[in-house]
């Protein structure tokens, strides 16, 4: 397979269950493969961001999800986490600003632990129940980086990062963007945690069969299981 013009990339949501179960794989499954891609936050915009991307004319396909879909995708999430051996929690977000936790990632990217910072705070989320809406918590994980807490606890109020964030917004739209996780190599798109490993292959350019025998343990996500990905806000549990 050609090499494509644009790097690979994926969209990532911190909010997102799904994109957690994606980073885990990415990073101790697919090393080779994460340090060769870009990584893109995505998030649902508050007031603020929302009217930057009004002016832009963007508008991102952010849609409420139904009752049904939401008591859903708490099944989904336990069988998934058992399968896994996984202890998570599934917070309920009231009123979020999600600029708190994702801006805050920028600033950890710009100063180096972008990465690290991802760990953290999908850990603090899913793991030990913590709110990343907060700047507090923000300010915790900062710390625990060894960067002033206010680095991060302040990030929604930086103009700069604000203007990072919009672009962050507006490539997606402009890729295509309908849920997360959300991979792309060329012109090829794959949606969902368990699209990662046809990615993978179109990333190594290896057969799907041999990217697939290191993968088969995972029995909670099979190679045409329906696809585990985020199309819109599910409060606590999308």
């Amino acid at each position: 397979m050609p090499k494509p013009k644009k790097p690979p990339r994926w969209y990532f949501s911190l909010r997102s269950p799904y994109s957690w179960f994606a980073y885990l794989d990415l990073t101790e499954r697919y090393p080779d493969v994460a340090d060769g891609m870009d990584w893109i936050p995505f998030w649902e915009p508050d007031a603020v961001t929302q009217r930057m991307l009004d002016e832009a004319d963007v508008e991102l396909p952010i849609v409420a999800m139904s009752r049904a879909k939401n008591f859903y995708i708490l099944q989904d999430l336990s069988r998934i986490s058992k399968a896994r051996s996984l202890k998570m929690t599934v917070p309920i977000d009231k009123d979020p600003n999600w600029e708190v936790s994702h801006l805050a990632y920028l600033a950890a990217q710009e100063e180096g632990h972008g990465r690290r910072f991802i760990e953290l705070t999908y850990r603090a989320r899913w793991q030990e129940g913590r709110d990343i809406t907060r700047p507090e918590t923000m300010g915790e994980i900062a710390v625990e980086l060894g960067l002033p807490a206010e680095r991060l606890a302040n990030a929604s109020d930086d103009p700069g990062l604000r203007k990072r964030g919009l672009d962050c917004l507006v490539q997606s739209y402009q890729d295509g963007l309908f849920g997360v996780p959300f991979f792309i190599y060329g012109r090829e798109k794959f949606w969902g945690a368990d699209r990662l490993t046809p990615f993978v292959a179109a990333f190594r350019g290896q057969p799907l069969e041999e990217v697939e025998k290191g993968w088969q343990h995972h029995d909670e996500l099979p190679r045409f299981s329906a696809p585990g990905g985020d199309t819109g806000h599910a409060g606590g549990c999308g």
